[in-house]
């Protein structure tokens, strides 16, 4: 399928068969239901329908249907970095992963820090079936010296504003970015390290770093940062987004947060649900990432801090490498792992014996929706379609061809997953 023009198919009629709704907030959830989709619009919903001739039908055991699903944290290296990923490719991923949108980071060369470099991504993404929501630059350049040009670019189109994986060091300037971001009815996302703290760490700080030789990165390094900006959001007020924690006192820190009525949310990689430190015996550098590969406890805190609510979303942090970033000694490569391919059987893997398919899928769904303050998504009648369909009780090895990202650096290739996606529906297309 060609994703560019995705619209030129004006009369898309679907039936989606027998398939079980997961839609926590709708008046189906739970059902087994037939769906009629004509012209991009959900027309009927029923215990069964009968298609007229000519109307493409989609059935198989164990089908369910969702709204369609937003990945929070992605970087598709555009422009700049178009040797590691494009915006169409990384969009096809986005697709072959089950999401309907995506929040593009803005870890590109230049960054998206002014107005154009907004409605760039915003021009070249436009007519896509996957639904892209640029995330520009919290300080200029990603310098983290100055405020880059928030309201400019919200009114480009920029969802939010985060400097990626750059720790913002400057206290102050976190603070007024609060303050700022407030008056123009935004928010900030922050990555919290204190390189102070991490400064040269390659893998978490521990029994296998110390067994590797390598440096370690402590939990620490997170954790204190993450104090930091907690306290200055409690002092400004404002919106704070924290986009991946990785250890058993950030899920504290935040819940703590929480219970004080702060307005902050927080996401979780799915590798860092699924993968411990131990993965890293072999010194494969696909498991570098940042933040870090954590222990055991870390994990089960962090599946904890889903269910009850603690974590908002689930991320892939999508971030490709190619070859010659990642194939090196372990302390030259670079950090980052492809994920929205494999993201779904990660997070479903590792969650589904403990956590409800309604909670895994609302951090999917309406949450990231309502951090983004983009309109809910509602499987009913009369509703654009905006779907993801999927079956997770399917098993498959994840192998390099489930891939269409332009690099394949990720550290699930040859794990069995569970859970797999069917297809989407968006924009009165199907993929």
């Amino acid at each position: 399928m060609d994703l560019r023009n995705p619209r030129e198919n004006k009369k898309m009629n679907l039936l989606i068969k027998q398939a079980t709704v997961i839609d926590s907030a709708g008046p189906h959830n739970g059902r087994v239901v037939d769906i009629l989709i004509e012209k991009g619009v959900i027309t009927q919903i029923k215990k069964s329908i009968t298609p007229d001739k000519g109307i493409k039908t989609i059935e198989e055991e164990g089908l369910h249907v969702s709204a369609g699903w937003l990945d929070m944290q992605v970087n598709f290296c555009d422009p700049g970095y178009e040797h590691k990923e494009t915006l169409d490719n990384g969009l096809r991923a986005a697709s072959k992963g089950g999401f309907t949108g995506v929040a593009l980071m803005s870890g590109t060369n230049p960054p998206l820090h002014n107005k154009a470099q907004i409605e760039y991504v915003v021009n070249r993404s436009r007519n896509h079936i996957v639904d892209v929501f640029p995330v520009g630059t919290l300080s200029h350049n990603q310098e983290g010296k100055d405020l880059s040009e928030m309201y400019d670019m919200k009114l480009s189109g920029a969802i939010g504003f985060s400097d990626y994986k750059k720790t913002t060091k400057d206290a102050g300037l976190v603070l007024r970015a609060l303050q700022y971001s407030k008056n123009i009815d935004s928010f900030i996302m922050t990555h919290c390290d204190d390189k102070t703290i991490s400064h040269d760490g390659l893998v978490n700080e521990g029994i296998t770093s110390t067994k590797l030789g390598l440096k370690g990165i402590p939990a620490l390094a997170e954790e204190i940062m993450l104090q930091r900006n907690i306290q200055i959001l409690e002092y400004t007020g404002g919106k704070l987004h924290i986009p991946t924690i990785s250890t058993k006192g950030s899920v504290e820190l935040i819940k703590k947060a929480k219970s004080k009525k702060l307005n902050i949310t927080c996401g979780v990689t799915a590798y860092n649900l699924l993968l411990d430190e131990t993965e890293l015996d072999g010194f494969d550098t696909n498991y570098k990432v940042n933040p870090p590969l954590r222990t055991k406890d870390d994990i089960e805190a962090l599946k904890k801090g889903i269910a009850d609510g603690t974590i908002d979303v689930i991320v892939s942090d999508h971030y490709p490498q190619d070859i010659e970033s990642k194939d090196l000694e372990f302390d030259m490569a670079d950090n980052g792992m492809i994920g929205l391919e494999s993201c779904f059987g990660v997070l479903h893997t590792a969650l589904n014996q403990k956590i409800s398919l309604d909670v895994i899928i609302d951090t999917l769904t309406k949450n990231p929706r309502h951090i983004l303050n983009v309109p809910q998504v509602s499987i009913k009648e009369g509703s654009e379609a905006n779907l993801t369909l999927f079956n997770p009780t399917k098993k498959y090895v994840f192998e390099k061809s489930h891939i269409v990202s332009a690099n394949k650096n990720s550290g699930i290739i040859g794990k069995e997953l569970k859970g797999g996606v069917v297809a989407i529906v968006n924009n009165n297309e199907l993929a």
